[in-house]
């Protein structure tokens, strides 16, 4: 009998480069949301709905895994799989864990790298929506989310976030199925925005996410 070849999606052979850069730090943003760590071998999942956000994470770790198809709750949806002694270990090292959904807590981004870093957890369970409040008159409300099922995760973004800009954003309590929101409110959300997006011609981001908030912001007169 010979001997089995390697599983579809694994690229054992290619190294992932552990030196800082804006993809990097976009990458493990989405590992931090969208990424499992296997608990028993060294084994890395990505699983998206969105085809471009698995596609981004293999140019920021500069190797082209195979993305395929997959199965979980919430029905269809994809993923890029991958073994890697050295970059799992560089993970758990950042403060990643297997099973880390409900406790995850600080993760060791370089200063510089951290607005990538966050817009990587943006594009993974971050979003926007907006609404006129009929309470005011032309009154266009809108907000900036992170959802997480770990308040620790919820309240270090929110530290590091207002040591930057001075902004403090609400974390709503968990109900039930719903997750942890850390949410920043119009003013606040643009100041936030507008950091986060500002270099991302130097990392990553999800364009539909983008576009949306594009054209959000065009209501208030303002843009990324």
């Amino acid at each position: 009998m010979g001997k089995r070849g390697p599983k579809p999606g694994f690229n054992a052979k290619k190294r992932i480069s552990e030196v800082w850069s804006p993809g990097l730090a976009y990458a493990i943003g989405l590992l931090a949301t969208d990424g499992c760590l296997a608990s028993k071998v060294t084994l890395i999942d990505l699983t998206s709905k969105d085809r471009e956000q698995l596609e981004n994470f293999n140019k920021c770790v500069g190797v082209d895994f195979r993305i395929t198809q997959k199965m979980n709750q919430h029905g269809p949806c994809l993923r890029v799989q991958f073994k890697s002694v050295l970059f799992y270990n560089f993970l758990l090292s950042l403060g990643l864990t297997p099973a880390k959904s409900k406790t995850l807590g600080a993760i060791k981004i370089p200063k510089s790298f951290f607005f990538h870093f966050l817009r990587g957890v943006f594009d993974g369970d971050g979003c926007t929506y907006s609404y006129w409040d009929p309470r005011w008159r032309s009154s266009f409300m809108f907000y900036v989310c992170f959802a997480t099922a770990s308040k620790t995760f919820a309240e270090w973004l929110q530290m590091q976030i207002q040591r930057r800009l001075s902004i403090t954003g609400h974390i709503s309590g968990k109900k039930k199925n719903i997750l942890y929101q850390l949410r920043y409110a119009k003013s606040d959300g643009l100041k936030l925005l507008t950091r986060m997006y500002r270099d991302s011609s130097k990392g990553m981001y999800l364009s539909r996410k983008r576009l949306k908030i594009q054209q959000m912001l065009s209501i208030v007169g303002e843009q990324l």
